[in-house]
């Protein structure tokens, strides 16, 4: 659709009835990300929640890491101590487990305290390294499994043998797929709760990739340099969400355009695309639709993640909802 086309869809709606109403459109599971590792059934709910818990965890992640941890057995119990589902080091339990049923107790060997203290832990040590040169993921990880400070050491994954195989253990466990289909319904919840949280990251040239929000580049054609913030750009946002629900997406704009396909104003669902610019090789910005004539998207320089209407850029391109590739980016 070209830029002159009538869009009729209608941006009377204020922001919060938009995003409200959007996610309910799309799912009565609105989770920010969906568990599709097989887990035992006694554990998904727990898993899902726990996976939850901050945007650096995802309930695959979680799942991934307590299968290497231990296989789900919540009496496991290592030669060097660790222990339960989640293998926790007495001490490091004593500093970071929590009563996660609320029934009065910390047990480390009661996954329903263990689950949701490992992603708390992780959610805390990805705090910690986040300052760390490199994949803040693979930080993270490598952080649980030799500790921060072995991480801020060496500036990223120590040169432990165990720690490096630990890292790309679960990170490959965590990209499978499952048997099950996610619904589109599920795919667009999955992509929009994923940029709704980041609302207020800054606005960053360059910034964010698949794993969030990452330091700029130089410099944009106003020059104004993101190298020194961590953020997003408009096409930096849509990728990571996108990548939360398994879709890979190009790293601009105009690309991402090229690997959608053009839908039209009356046909569009939320999490679908939305571009601005004169011609498809011109395209400028992307914003991620969520209905009611709004869009998350990270505008320009000096701003921050945020809900805008549509037509708060006046050379609306077209909406478009993205092609599955389901490839890793490059």
């Amino acid at each position: 659709m070209r830029a002159s086309a009538a869009v009729t869809i209608g941006v009377g709606a204020t922001a919060v009835v938009a995003v409200a109403a959007c996610l309910q459109a799309v799912g009565d599971d609105p989770a920010g990300s969906l568990l599709s590792l097989s887990v035992p059934s006694q554990y998904k709910t727990l898993i899902q929640a726990a996976g939850n818990t901050c945007p650096a965890v995802t309930p695959n992640l979680l799942a991934a890491l307590l299968t290497q941890e231990s296989n789900f057995n919540p009496k496991a119990r290592s030669p060097v101590g660790a222990e339960g589902i989640a293998q926790f080091m007495p001490s490091t339990w004593e500093a970071h487990g929590i009563d996660g049923n609320g029934d009065g107790k910390r047990d480390v060997t009661d996954p329903a305290d263990a689950i949701p203290s490992a992603a708390k832990y992780l959610c805390a040590i990805a705090k910690d390294v986040k300052d760390v040169p490199g994949d803040q993921q693979s930080n993270m990880l490598a952080a649980y499994n030799a500790g921060s400070g072995a991480v801020r050491k060496y500036g990223g994954i120590p040169p432990y043998k165990e720690t490096q195989n630990y890292v790309k253990s679960i990170q490959a466990l965590a990209d499978q797929q499952s048997g099950g289909t996610v619904s589109p319904a599920q795919q667009a919840a999955t992509v929009i709760n994923a940029a709704y949280a980041m609302i207020g990251k800054p606005y960053s040239w360059g910034g964010g990739n698949a794993n969030g929000p990452s330091t700029g580049i130089c410099c944009s054609p106003a020059g104004k340099s993101g190298a020194s913030i961590t953020g997003f750009d408009c096409s930096g946002l849509t990728l990571y969400a996108y990548a939360k629900a398994g879709i890979s997406l190009p790293r601009t704009a105009a690309q991402q355009y090229t690997a959608s396909e053009p839908v039209k104003p009356e046909d569009a669902r939320p999490g679908d695309l939305v571009f601005y610019g004169k011609t498809a090789a011109g395209i400028h910005h992307v914003g991620i639709y969520v209905g009611g004539g709004y869009m998350l998207n990270a505008p320009r320089p000096g701003t921050q993640v945020r809900l805008d209407r549509l037509d708060a850029l006046t050379d609306l391109y077209g909406l478009a909802r993205p092609i599955p590739q389901h490839h890793k980016e490059i």
